[in-house]
């Protein structure tokens, strides 16, 4: 009987495993062709290579230097490895050609200069570096991750992107690389390299798949070294029609009457990360016509919009969100737009511009939209000044959308269905759907985001509860007694459409408010 050679490599059956494309493509096209090999997996800082001849050992020391990771052989059939490069290089973009795609980096310090991309390398024989970088942005866009976190810790540098609001690893590089990716990553952004004692904040552009994406890039020094977040703000995925964030037909017809409106002021509520940007500029696009002068100030800028005059804050040298305001107004503005308002000042001149015939656009940080009164309030600002100005809040949360291609019925936990009950008294039989899980989500059953919304008009009741100083549960109150409906409403009406699950709405929407209580009077 034949056995096998004690050092003899382990054989792998790639007929039979399931192998992550990010992985296989850590090897270009070119190379798994050439030495008849594919990347399957990863132990420690080592790939794992299934070849035809694993003791190459001109193979394996040239996909060591050209990847940056330690290689570890294992022996497959001539046939599956060609089956395999078939497989998963069929579809996808080579690592040798993505370099190429990423072109036209632009530093955001001012110089408004483009960089060639061939003079952007940390050391002319550190291209397994950017070959890395360019590959994590990659498998970003191809997942839609709106963050990337690279992480270091004590004997990893882990990755991590945020899908749908929701942070999960990928495969890691080597940490043997983790100055030298954060290095190229600072260049990009035209940082301090040799900083490594401070935060950073930097931005750039790249194109990727021919599709224009500003980054935004964070530093922060951490225990292992320093932690880098990169914001990709991709223009191409930017809804700017109302009608298609998911307000219902009574939500679009109260927006569309306040932002009609000549003046008064509009505001959104929300934690950060809830799309209420993408509400204001969907809000912006609607009324934008070449006779009104829109002016916005952001902190920062996240998206140009056509034929808007937009300003990034800049705090450091004194442009903040009310010195803007104060120059908007010898602006001869129609309409405007602060990021937020954070202080009295800012306040202040936000609502004496909606009293004087402007149209303001804000956001505030509060848990609903009737909270908002009570900030403002907080803050200093007189009553009378918020009755005569504020014409509908409006608070919005995100929920992930359950995946189109796994969706099926499910019997929910009783108490998450007793849980909808409560909210929906008078619904009937009702489907509830989540996500099995496949390939098109990831495993996760959720695909994509869309807001739940809380739409408080600030009618004649309300505003005479303010002047007498009723605050609070008092003013909430009213607002369901005009009919306003509440996050967990909007929230459990998109359960009941089949399009989120109870999970994610209760996971956003809290119970205090269950239903909307009838309009009181004829």
């Amino acid at each position: 009987m034949e056995t096998a050679h004690p050092h003899e490599p382990e054989r792998l059956d790639l007929s039979s495993m399931e192998i992550d494309p990010h992985v296989v493509r850590l090897v270009p096209r070119e190379m798994a062709q050439r030495f008849r090999l594919v990347a399957v997996g990863q132990e420690d800082d080592a790939l794992i290579l299934a070849m035809e001849d694993p003791l190459d050992v001109i193979a394996t020391d040239t996909i060591a230097a050209n990847t940056g990771y330690e290689v570890t052989p294992r022996r497959a059939d001539a046939e599956d490895i060609t089956s395999a490069i078939d497989k998963y290089y069929s579809d996808t973009i080579d690592i040798e050609q993505s370099i190429q795609s990423i072109v036209d980096v632009e530093v955001a310090d001012g110089s408004g200069g483009n960089l060639d991309p061939e003079q952007l390398s940390i050391d002319p024989d550190d291209a397994p570096v950017i070959r890395l970088v360019n590959l994590i942005l990659l498998q970003a866009m191809e997942e839609r991750a709106s963050d990337i976190h690279i992480e270091p810790r004590e004997k990893t540098l882990a990755v991590r992107l945020r899908v749908d609001g929701v942070l999960r690893e990928i495969l890691p590089p080597p940490k043997r690389m983790q100055w030298a990716i954060t290095s190229r990553i600072k260049i990009l952004a035209g940082l301090d390299i040799a900083e490594r004692r401070l935060p950073q904040d930097g931005s750039c552009r790249v194109r990727i798949m021919r599709r224009a994406i500003d980054i935004r890039i964070s530093t922060i020094p951490v225990l292992y070294g320093e932690k880098v977040v990169m914001r990709l703000l991709d223009r191409s995925n930017l809804k700017t029609d109302l009608e298609d964030l998911g307000f219902d037909r009574s939500s679009l017809g109260m927006i569309h009457n306040a932002i009609a409106q000549p003046h008064g002021m509009i505001l959104l509520t929300g934690p950060t990360g809830s799309g209420k940007t993408t509400t204001l500029y969907s809000a912006l696009t609607k009324i934008n016509s070449p006779d009104k002068n829109i002016m916005t100030v952001e902190d920062p800028v996240e998206y140009e919009l056509a034929g808007i005059n937009q300003v990034s804050a800049r705090p450091t040298i004194g442009l903040d969100f009310a010195a803007a305001l104060r120059s908007f107004l010898r602006q001869d503005p129609d309409v405007i737009l602060v990021g937020e308002i954070r202080d009295l000042e800012t306040a202040s001149i936000a609502i004496k511009a909606a009293q004087t015939g402007h149209l303001v656009f804000s956001t505030l940080h509060t848990n609903n939209a009737t909270s908002s009164i009570d900030r403002l309030l907080n803050m200093g600002v007189e009553p009378y000044l918020i009755c005569t100005s504020l014409n509908l809040v409006i608070a919005q949360r995100l929920v992930r959308k359950i995946c189109t291609e796994c969706r099926e019925p499910y019997e929910p936990d009783p108490a998450l269905v007793a849980r909808f009950r409560r909210a929906m008294p008078d619904e009937g039989d009702v489907t509830f759907y989540h996500g099995a899980g496949c390939d098109e989500c990831s495993g996760t059953g959720y695909k994509g985001r869309l807001a739940v919304y809380e739409l408080f008009p600030i009618t004649r009741e309300v505003k005479n509860l303010v002047l007498l100083g009723e605050l609070g549960t008092r003013v909430r109150d009213q607002a369901l007694e005009d009919g306003m409906q509440t996050l967990l409403i909007s929230g459990m009406g998109k359960v009941k459409e089949g399009v989120t699950t109870l999970d994610e709405v209760l996971s956003v929407a809290m119970e205090s408010d269950r239903v909307s209580k009838p309009p009181s009077g004829p």
